[in-house]
C-alpha cells in the first residue's frame, strides 16, 4: 500500500516539512530489514481496523465508539493515509471521520465525552484529531463541517480549564467539563488539542498555554527552587501535581507536553528524558500503550541517543506482542477495557513516529 504525503502547514507539528511518499517493503520475514519489518506491523494494525469497521463508520470493539474512531483516523494519517486517499485505508478513515461528524456525537456545546461515555479524555482525542484534519476532508462542505466542529470542541476544553480551581489544579483537565481538579493525563490529551488548534490558526489564548506549562511544572517530581530550576537533575512526571513518585507513562506524557509547548530546552524536559533512559519501558507496565505513545514522541524529539533508544524498546516490545490478526492488546489492567482498536491505534502511532507524517510527530 502506498501511503499519502501530507503536506500541510497549517498543522501543529507538520508546518515545516515537505513529505514524500513511503513505499512499504514486500520483503519477507527472513532477511527482512527492521525498518521494513516496522512497516509490515504498521499495515497489519491498519489492516485490522479495516477489518472491524462497520458499515456506520465506526472503528472500535469494546466501547467509545467516537473517541476510537478517532483514534483510528489519527493511526491512519500517521502512517500517511487521509480521508480523501483513493485506497481502502483512506477509506476507512473517511467513514470513522463522517461518522465522528455526525451531529448526535456531541452535545450542543459541541463536548464529545457524553455520547459515547469516555468523558473529557475522549473528548480531547477527539478534539485533537478534529484539528490534524483540518482542510484535509473529502471537499470544501466537509473542511466546513470540520472546522466547526472543530471550534466548537476547543471552546469546551478551554472553559473547562476556566472553572474556578485551587492553585494546584489550575491550567488543567480533568474527567468533566465540570471539573473542580486536575491530572495530567487528561491534561494532555487537551494540552495537545490546543496547541494543535494554534497552530492551525484557532482562537487560542497565548494564557491557556501558559497556565497548562505552569500545571506542568507542578506535576514535576523535583522540588523547584525560586527561580524555577528542579533541584534534582533526573526526575519525572506525576498523575497529580505536588507529587513526589513518577510514573513510566506520566513522565513521557509531560516530557511531550513541556515540548509541544515549545520547552525544549526546559530543565524538565532534559530531567525526564534522562529519566526515561534510565527507566525504560517494560511490557507489563501500567498504562503501556499509553506510555508508550507518548515515550516514542518525547524521546524522538530529544534526539541522539534517547531517540534512539527509545525506537528500539518501541520496536522491541511492539513487534513481538502484535496478534495474528494484526492487532494489539493489553497485557492486563487499566487498559484492558479499552480493548483492541484503544492498543492497536496507541502502538500504531508508537511504531509510525520514524516517517514523520503527523502534525504531532514534527519538533
Amino acid at each position: 500500500m502506498k501511503r499519502s504525503p501530507i503536506i500541510q502547514p497549517l498543522f501543529l507539528f507538520l508546518s515545516t516539512s515537505v513529505l514524500i511518499p513511503h513505499a512499504i517493503a514486500v520483503a519477507q520475514a527472513d532477511g527482512e530489514t527492521d525498518g521494513s519489518k516496522v512497516d509490515r506491523a504498521i499495515d497489519k494494525g491498519l489492516g485490522y481496523l479495516v477489518d472491524i469497521q462497520l458499515e456506520s463508520g465506526v472503528i472500535a470493539d469494546r466501547q467509545y465508539d467516537t473517541t476510537m474512531s478517532s483514534l483510528s483516523v489519527i493511526a491512519f494519517a500517521a502512517a500517511g493515509h487521509l480521508p480523501a486517499d483513493n485506497n481502502e485505508f483512506g477509506d476507512a478513515s473517511g467513514r470513522a471521520l463522517q461518522y465522528v461528524l455526525r451531529s448526535d456525537r456531541a452535545d450542543p456545546t459541541g463536548y464529545y465525552g457524553k455520547q459515547d461515555g469516555s468523558k473529557m479524555y475522549g473528548h480531547g482525542i477527539t478534539t485533537l484529531m478534529l484539528t490534524e484534519m483540518l482542510g484535509m476532508g473529502k471537499n470544501a462542505l466537509q473542511n466546513e463541517l470540520i472546522h466547526a466542529r472543530c471550534s466548537s470542541a476547543i471552546k469546551v476544553i478551554l472553559s473547562a480549564q476556566n472553572r474556578s480551581k485551587a492553585l494546584q489544579y489550575d491550567g488543567g483537565w480533568r474527567y468533566t467539563p465540570a471539573s473542580l481538579d486536575s491530572d495530567l493525563s487528561v491534561s494532555v490529551w487537551c494540552l495537545l488539542a490546543l496547541r494543535s488548534a494554534k497552530n492551525a490558526g484557532m482562537d487560542v489564548p497565548d494564557s491557556a498555554i501558559a497556565r497548562a506549562i505552569a500545571y506542568l511544572k507542578r506535576s514535576y517530581t523535583s522540588p523547584l527552587s525560586s527561580s524555577g530550576k528542579p533541584m534534582r537533575r533526573v526526575a519525572g512526571f506525576s498523575y497529580l501535581p505536588n507529587n513526589s513518585n513518577p510514573t513510566f507513562a506520566m513522565t513521557a506524557a509531560g516530557l511531550l507536553a513541556m515540548q509541544v509547548c515549545g520547552q525544549y530546552d526546559s530543565p524538565l524536559v532534559l530531567g525526564s528524558s534522562q529519566y526515561l533512559l534510565e527507566h525504560p519501558p517494560k511490557w507489563k507496565d501500567r498504562y503501556f500503550y499509553y506510555g508508550m505513545y507518548y515515550y516514542a514522541q518525547g524521546m524522538h524529539q530529544r534526539g541522539g541517543e534517547y531517540a534512539e533508544t527509545a525506537e528500539k524498546n518501541c520496536q522491541r516490545l511492539l513487534l513481538e506482542h502484535q496478534e495474528a490478526s494484526g492487532a494489539w492488546a493489553s497485557p492486563g489492567g487499566e487498559e484492558l477495557s479499552a480493548g483492541r482498536v484503544y492498543a492497536t491505534c496507541m502502538a500504531i502511532l508508537s511504531l509510525s513516529v520514524k516517517y514523520h507524517y503527523l502534525p504531532i510527530y514534527q519538533r
